[in-house]
């Protein structure tokens, strides 16, 4: 958590304010009436998750709704709009009301990724979001079904250089997952098919049976089936190993120096939402993420908790943007 505060510290960046917008109620208007932050909140409460229950996003904010709805007295709802990258959730947040009840729980895919993948995005995600406060990051881990005859990374490139092709999924295109692979696939030289899925629940089924040779998981979503010895870990595809699986090396130490993909997690509301109310719901996501039990929860799922300040996440995002945009060029990959 400290490396990703000491990157934001170093990171200029003018935050845009805005928040989001719901409420089982509320009547969906271009302009959101401008409530003061005082009252704020008032009615429940809506966090979209862009991807399937189960993920790490959808564990934040159950995390969030559980711990949110209690303090603020206002019921917290998740709501799962998964699909197409995540674009269809996160542009259902981007058209929401301004007025802070309706958050996204956006992702590097989604506000970073996604518009280097996409020929056509239905938003844009700077100009139509308030950055709210950085959530977490986790690293991704490839992981391979049992019977593939690799120990480690480097028996696994070489069977691949070998093989002459293997298929890779993914939880969908423009996915920190997905573009894992396309780094993979360009670092390696191996020639890799990508096989997106509708989410990862149905992506993993796959790789357990040997239908798809490997993938670039969320820790969260893949370290119990590893322990369990369901799947094997090859590497995790951040710079320093993780501290929920410190037994399993980088990708970088094993073969592949530079190698680093990051996946993060971050809240962002409707441009135009008032400050005083982004700041509110970024105040209390802090409160929330260092409190002991959810400290514990979200180190067992490999997740470090992070809770930026909405200049911090703006200035973090633009530079995710320029990174992800080159990684895409030079892989050469598209999602339409």
């Amino acid at each position: 958590m400290q490396s990703v505060f000491a990157s934001f510290r170093r990171l200029p960046g003018a935050v845009l304010t805005c928040a989001a917008v719901f409420g089982a109620a509320v009547s969906i208007a271009p302009v959101a009436a401008q409530a003061p932050a005082s009252s704020f909140p008032d009615k429940p409460l809506r966090i979209v998750v862009t991807f399937t229950t189960g993920g790490a996003p959808d564990i934040l904010a159950r995390i969030l709704s559980e711990k949110m709805s209690a303090s603020w007295g206002q019921p917290v709802v998740v709501d799962n709009k998964p699909g197409a990258g995540g674009n269809p959730g996160a542009d259902f947040v981007a058209k929401s009301p301004a007025d802070g009840y309706t958050v996204v729980v956006g992702t590097v895919g989604t506000h970073s990724i996604n518009p280097a993948l996409y020929s056509k995005m239905p938003y844009d995600a700077v100009k139509d979001f308030a950055p709210i406060t950085l959530l977490a990051t986790t690293p991704n881990m490839l992981v391979i079904n049992n019977d593939v005859p690799a120990k480690n990374l480097k028996d696994f490139i070489a069977l691949g250089k070998k093989e002459g092709k293997m298929t890779f999924a993914s939880s969908g295109s423009g996915t920190s997952i997905h573009v894992s692979g396309e780094l993979f696939k360009t670092m390696t030289g191996i020639d890799m098919v990508h096989v997106p899925y509708k989410g990862r629940a149905t992506a993993i089924p796959d790789v357990l049976g040997g239908r798809v040779t490997m993938m670039f998981d969320n820790m969260p979503s893949s370290l119990a089936l590893v322990r369990e010895g369901k799947l094997r870990a090859l590497g995790v595809t951040s710079a320093q190993r993780s501290p929920a699986a410190p037994e399993i090396p980088t990708i970088a130490e094993s073969g592949l120096p530079g190698f680093d993909a990051v996946s993060w997690f971050a809240l962002f509301a409707p441009t135009g939402t008032p400050k005083p109310i982004v700041d509110k719901w970024a105040t209390e996501v802090r409160r929330v993420l260092k409190l002991p039990d959810v400290a514990k929860r979200l180190a067992d799922n490999g997740l470090e908790p992070v809770g930026s300040t909405p200049e911090e996440l703006a200035a973090y995002q633009r530079a995710e943007i320029t990174k992800w945009a080159k990684v895409v060029k030079d892989s050469g990959a598209k999602a339409d």
